[in-house]
């Protein structure tokens, strides 16, 4: 039978996860995905004749094509994994449909949403471009192309009847990867079976796998705090992270320690659990701040509140006897539910200190360090590139946005579209910047792989 929904959302049935630069397949969690993104085509524009009767010369009505979809990815608080997409490697949007005669406008594309748990960054090319850590937060992943003008956009007085329609534009593609750091405010950190999965069922709604053997936890999981239940009031959350037990070595890739360390890093407080009964609880416990060390600076630095598990197994004598760094740590029992209330007040405590210190900062942040975008000043509107023989004719390569979406969303084999190439080619003033390239009548213009000859 299921285990109980927690707040947090349904556990998944995969993990896609790395170890040793080699895939390995593991129950439950998914953490990071590599998948190609495709915006939908923008519909193509209609050309078309108003024929109606006793209307005569009924003029140019042909509609716009609908605009392609965007690919978005969403955070979804009721997820905590990626593998409900894991299946999946190409993710398209629908394309927009064409316009039609009566200056009907073709339908645009719904986009596509792809939901993902909060934590959620987006890779490309070795590059975080975003990084999603609220609910409800999203990011454009592609854009889907324009839908073309049909001509009746293109009536002048001087051109009443134009016989030519532009297509629509297609949409952008790439390759990116998602990468899910786990967001919690508290991370439950210990060697296996130190009794971490039996205290976050205890304090938390999260419903871990517990047995008496090591490694039981094989992904993260997360549950919400409700202090109500320990002398605080309903309004007092928050989210604590089970991290899978770590051993030595983990920072180098031993174990799970490794694949699992880096959910870590974005949790406020960390409460390391150790177990009272095992003996050398100070060799214990400096094997995991060793790690953590080693994996990642900042990590050694967070703040760590020390609990002592399963103390209803030691006498008062062994109590006595812990090493002086330990005597201070809270003394619990999950199972027994002895020393939680203690617990977990300090850990609040802590937790509201450092949300309000993160709360100064922002505000204290100065006015002048925020930059000024000037996107439009620093576009280039065009550019010639060096001209090469082929055929004994110089090809002269033209890039620019605009030209080059002109040159996308025309149909070459129509006379009247290329016609309208030639004028913004004098209209955006790239004809003179040819010509003081010393361009001559015989030689080519490439716009994007599209050719068309030099004409004064």
């Amino acid at each position: 039978m299921r285990d109980k929904i927690s707040e947090l959302g349904p556990q998944s049935t995969l993990t896609c996860t790395k170890l040793n630069s080699t895939t390995r397949i593991l129950p439950m969690f998914c953490d990071e995905l590599k998948i190609k993104v495709k915006a939908g085509k923008g519909g193509d524009g209609c050309m078309s004749f108003r024929r109606e009767k006793f209307v005569a010369k009924g003029g140019p009505d042909g509609g716009d094509g609908g605009d392609g979809g965007n690919v978005i990815v969403r955070t979804n608080r009721n997820l905590n994994t990626l593998s409900h997409i894991r299946h999946k490697k190409v993710f398209k949007a629908e394309n927009g449909l064409p316009g039609l005669g009566k200056k009907k406008h073709g339908r645009n594309a719904e986009d596509l949403i792809i939901e993902v748990p909060p934590g959620t960054m987006v890779i490309e090319d070795g590059k975080k471009v975003a990084d999603l850590r609220e609910p409800n937060q999203y990011y454009t992943l592609v854009e889907g192309g324009i839908g073309g003008m049909g001509n009746a956009r293109f009536a002048t007085s001087t051109n009443q009847a134009p016989r030519f329609a532009e297509t629509g534009e297609p949409g952008q593609e790439k390759e990116v990867t998602l990468e899910l750091k786990l967001v919690a405010d508290v991370g439950l950190i210990g060697l296996p079976s130190a009794g971490k999965s039996t205290l976050i069922s205890v304090i938390s709604n999260a419903r871990p796998k517990i047995a008496a053997y090591h490694f039981t936890t094989l992904s993260p999981n997360l549950g919400v705090v409700n202090m109500s239940k320990f002398g605080g009031s309903n309004a007092q959350t928050f989210v604590v992270a089970d991290i899978p037990g770590l051993i030595e070595g983990a920072s180098e890739g031993k174990g799970l320690g490794h694949t699992f360390l880096k959910h870590i890093s974005r949790t406020k407080i960390l409460v390391h659990v150790l177990d009272g009964s095992e003996p050398n609880l100070e060799a214990n416990y400096k094997t995991i701040r060793k790690e953590l060390k080693e994996f990642d600076k900042t990590l050694d630095r967070k703040t760590e509140i020390i609990a002592i598990n399963k103390t209803d197994l030691l006498t008062e004598e062994q109590l006595k006897d812990l090493p002086r760094k330990l005597k201070e740590a809270h003394k619990i029992s999950s199972i027994n539910r002895v020393g939680l209330k203690e617990l977990l007040l300090e850990v609040y405590k802590e937790l509201e200190k450092l949300r309000k210190e993160e709360a100064e900062v922002e505000d204290e942040t100065p006015a002048n360090e925020i930059p000024v975008l000037r996107p439009h000043l620093e576009k280039v509107k065009f550019e010639i590139l060096e001209p090469f023989e082929e055929d004994e004719k110089r090809i002269f390569p033209l890039k620019g946005q605009r030209i080059e979406q002109l040159a996308i969303m025309t149909d070459f084999r129509n006379i009247e579209g290329i016609e309208r190439i030639y004028y913004y080619l004098e209209k955006l003033g790239i004809q003179k910047a040819l010509e003081r390239q010393k361009i001559r009548i015989g030689d080519v213009i490439d716009i994007n792989g599209k050719r068309i000859p030099y004409r004064k």
